[in-house]
């Protein structure tokens, strides 16, 4: 989830999704503008399996009806690729038998930069975890069961080819729920720019800030007002900043987990098949790319702090609000 709250909104992957997005004619929302502001237009419904709202300033009433419409399509069109929920996805087919032919070329996109990350943190990002995820979600902790899951595990048994995804293992399956929510939310900051909207905010479960934000009492701002809140159990950890073509991603050990005390963490480390247990609690990654910040996120709880800074280091204009396990608050770059 994105672990941020903005002005007049707390948005959640789990409650709620928006999307807010000013054409470059809508020239009423900086200082100087004239008088006779282009109107707001507003879409509701659901994307991603939750409620969701698009909000427009434009000046042609059927170009922004439009625009909703190729966004709804475009989201609907990423979620049958990349969702374990939908039986007939690109994702769900492939976990189902194994192969997957004529894989998209968003899916293919996605799994190079998934490979790329997993390389980068040394296996500490995994898309290849869903077998032990499904075992801890079973709750029968059987020491047999947990090494088949771990066996089943590894993205170097997935065989990526231009035309072809094989699993080299049986019983191997893929979550991207680690980066699929970042990747949708570039696509769709990406098509709005592409439109002539420079002033954007892109909240799909993770974040995307494009321009300067909204004016403020007359004044030119420099990004947007967010307040980082990487863990939503913690609210007294925050911290406020200014995000302006960047996005934010944040994930906590105890976000979601297994147990009803909430200690065993959701998120697995693939190298032990273990649930985590760093000295980072959570944190909150601001990258360039949306896809990129996920799953950074995901990996630095993994990681802990010191494998955090020197994956940081690798990727550039990217950096990290951590909290440590004893409530430390920090900010991390490369």
């Amino acid at each position: 989830m994105t672990g941020i709250e903005m002005p007049e909104s707390k948005l959640s992957r789990r409650r709620f999704l928006k999307i807010s997005a000013a054409s470059a004619s809508a020239v009423a929302l900086f200082p100087g503008a004239a008088a006779a502001a282009p109107a707001i237009h507003r879409w509701t419904g659901i994307a991603l399996g939750a409620g969701a709202e698009i909000n427009l300033v434009h000046d042609d009433a059927q170009e922004a009806r439009s625009l909703f419409g190729e966004i709804e399509l475009e989201i609907a069109r990423l979620e049958n690729i990349f969702s374990l929920y939908k039986s007939e996805s690109e994702l769900s087919r492939l976990n189902r038998q194994g192969l997957l032919d004529g894989p998209s070329f968003d899916l293919l996109q996605l799994l190079s930069l998934a490979k790329q990350l997993h390389e980068a943190t040394g296996g500490a990002f995994d898309p290849t975890i869903q077998p032990l995820w499904a075992y801890y979600a079973a709750g029968d902790y059987d020491s047999r069961l947990h090494k088949q899951a771990l066996s089943q595990t590894g993205f170097s048994k997935v065989q990526i080819e231009s035309g072809k995804i094989r699993f080299l293992a049986p019983g191997m399956a893929l979550t991207l729920n680690g980066i699929a929510q970042g990747f949708i939310t570039d696509r769709v900051s990406e098509l709005l720019k592409s439109k002539g909207f420079t002033n954007v905010a892109v909240d799909l479960g993770e974040l995307r800030l494009n321009g300067i934000g909204e004016s403020n009492a007359g004044e030119i701002q420099k990004g947007w007002p967010v307040t980082l809140r990487p863990d939503p159990k913690r609210k007294e950890f925050a911290e406020q900043t200014t995000v302006s073509d960047m996005a934010v991603a944040s994930s906590a050990q105890t976000g979601t987990t297994f147990d009803e005390a909430g200690k065993t963490s959701h998120i697995l480390d693939p190298r032990t098949g273990a649930p985590v247990r760093t000295d980072l609690s959570a944190v909150s990654v601001i990258s360039r790319s949306a896809a990129v910040a996920d799953g950074l996120s995901t990996a630095a709880l993994v990681l802990g702090e010191k494998g955090l800074k020197e994956i940081l280091a690798l990727y550039v204009d990217t950096t990290a609000f951590a909290v440590r396990q004893n409530g430390e608050t920090l900010w991390l770059d490369g």
